[in-house]
């Protein structure tokens, strides 16, 4: 427990200025790098065409969000057809097939990164720098700039205006991932990340036998796939090898990375929202604290909902298969099955929470082999999608809840509900339960199609309960634009690549779309004055009180299926 507490303090010591920083790209204010800065992002306004002063209602917003989006997805859908051309390609990869190239084009573009192709094998160097590296980026700040028009038309700055989508999405690829990915890169490099341009190496092992080595851009693709919180590997066994994370030091550096950037996102929610508030009632510019209170509750919701979960997962991992006693092996190291020996169950434990919790998908660990209890919380992680979730969009999903839970709570006492000073009224609220229903009917829908067709059941290669808890994986994963996988799936067919395509699609931009409304609805309200009777978000009981919400919403929704998954397989080995 003693690392797992260290690294977590010292990921809270690293937050906080990270989200001080991205708080004052978000809000346009001076930084220490813009006179470098300033230069770069001019000559991507000029190279683009773009005009970064003209103001954009939400409805421009999400239009050039979703068409930037689709023109990318068409071009990178192209090259992943055409890919077995011999430019950067030496291992002699082939074009892709015609329905793998539709998941994996969206797969990359919603910042899902599930992959039902082997890293190493699926994709050409050039592929893997055009369009997976590419995409890891602008997938990345296509979320994390709607998050920021969202934090706008909340904070009612304007009544017309959520920002700029490109220069937003510009801006925080210049400014934020792409110097933090050359930073983590040079260090991961340095730790003996692969990063080149040659092809696979052969070598003879002791044994005699013909062993193939990956080579190529690794460590390029192996920062921004945590950075960004995408995921996708380069290798088939992802950071669970030690290509792409040879020590402990680089599995440090990828669990920080994916952490970093979903967290100071509420730092600069909270600053954005308390600078407003500030400015509104004192009619002055006032210093804010660390996290801005709102921030704050919100903060402490998302790490009491991840602690949780940690600490069931590690308990879980630690207690071991009891199906060893019946062969008189030990338990005493826990379940090693499927994990590293150079981590163990302390930093797989934590590897897998976090790469849920935030939607990266990412695995130092193979999460099939997780005890049942123990694979069960990073799917109710991805089923709840809040517990920091990914860059920006897990933010906004939580913002949802603390409506829905404001909206709760002014039912209780007879009071019309406010958030942020503004009046949460029937279309909000209809926006609000539209965006929240989408994610679980989602899952549950295509879940049930897959358990009742002849194509669905043909890639379960586990008979009861485990079966069931591979499909809910994969369609939650799907879902929550995470990425992972219970691996024993065999989900490269058409059946499997058109619905988790179309789940991740779905999954990703309608959510947006409605969040942006939401922003857009309420930023044309005017402001409350807040009475002795109003509840107070930016307080800690209101973070329990959200917590509730969140588990409750879970429960009516998940805990049938998880039921007849994860829990009954929990009992039919411990009964």
């Amino acid at each position: 427990m003693l690392q797992i507490i260290l690294t977590l303090l010292i990921y809270m010591v690293m937050v906080i200025p990270v989200g001080a920083y991205v708080y004052r790209i978000a809000a346009g204010k001076p930084t220490f790098a813009d006179p470098l800065f300033n230069r770069v992002d001019a000559l991507v306004y000029k190279v683009c065409g773009v005009q970064p002063q003209r103001e954009m209602n939400w409805k421009e917003y999400a239009l050039a969000l979703l068409g930037t989006n689709t023109v990318m997805m068409v071009l990178g859908y192209l090259i992943l057809r055409i890919q077995g051309c011999a430019l950067f390609n030496p291992n002699g990869i082939e074009g892709m097939e015609a329905s793998l190239s539709f998941n994996t084009i969206i797969s990359f573009m919603t910042n899902t990164n599930l992959q039902h192709y082997s890293g190493e094998t699926g994709v050409s160097y050039l592929t893997q720098m055009m369009v997976i590296t590419f995409m890891m980026f602008v997938s990345a700040a296509s979320g994390y700039a709607a998050c920021i028009a969202f934090i706008r038309g909340l904070a009612g700055k304007s009544k017309v205006s959520v920002g700029n989508f490109y220069s937003d999405l510009i801006r925080i690829i210049t400014r934020v991932l792409l110097p933090l990915s050359i930073l983590g890169g040079l260090l991961l490099v340095w730790q003996g990340v692969p990063q080149n341009l040659s092809g696979n190496i052969v070598v003879d092992t002791l044994e005699g036998a013909k062993q193939v080595i990956a080579s190529g851009p690794v460590a390029a693709l192996e920062i921004i796939k945590h950075l960004g919180t995408n995921g996708g590997g380069f290798l088939g066994a992802n950071s669970a090898t030690p290509i792409e994370n040879p020590t402990m030091l680089t599995n440090l550096i990828e669990l920080y990375s994916m952490m970093l950037l979903p967290g100071a996102c509420v730092i600069t929610f909270g600053k954005m929202v308390g600078q407003r508030k500030a400015e509104r009632i004192n009619g002055e510019k006032k210093r804010n604290s660390v996290f801005g209170r709102e921030g704050r509750s919100i903060f402490a919701a998302m790490s009491i909902l991840f602690v949780i979960g940690l600490c069931v997962c590690f308990w879980a991992e630690s207690q071991g298969n009891p199906a060893l006693e019946e062969v008189g092996l030990s338990q005493s190291m826990g379940n090693m099955e499927g994990k590293e020996v150079r981590f163990g169950v302390a930093q797989s434990a934590l590897f897998t929470t976090t790469t849920t919790s935030f939607t990266t998908g990412t695995v130092n660990n193979m999460h099939d082999t997780l005890t049942p209890l123990g694979g069960m919380i990073p799917m109710l992680h991805m089923m709840l999608n809040v517990v920091f979730g990914g860059k920006g969009v897990g933010l906004m999903n939580m913002i949802l809840y603390a409506i829905l839970a404001v909206f709760i709570c002014g039912l209780m006492i007879g009071r019309t509900p406010e958030y942020l000073g503004k009046k949460i009224e029937g279309r909000e609220m209809k926006l609000t339960a539209l965006a929240i229903i989408i994610h679980p009917l989602l899952i549950l829908a295509f879940s049930a199609l897959a358990v009742a067709t002849p194509s669905g059941q043909a890639g379960i290669t586990n008979p009861g309960f485990h079966g069931l808890s591979q499909v809910l994986y994969e369609y939650a994963s799907s879902a929550a634009n995470n990425g992972s996988g219970f691996e024993g799936l065999a989900d490269n067919s058409l059946f499997w690549n058109i619905t988790t395509g179309l789940v991740m699609f779905f999954g990703r931009y309608l959510p947006i779309v409605l969040q942006l409304a939401i922003a857009g609805s309420l930023m044309k309200k005017g402001f409350v004055n807040e009475s002795a009777g109003a509840l107070r978000t930016d307080t800690m009981s209101f973070s329990v009180i959200l917590v509730f919400v969140v588990y409750i919403f879970a429960a009516m929704t998940f805990f049938p299926v998880l039921a007849l998954g994860p829990i009954a397989e929990h009992l039919t080995l411990w009964g």
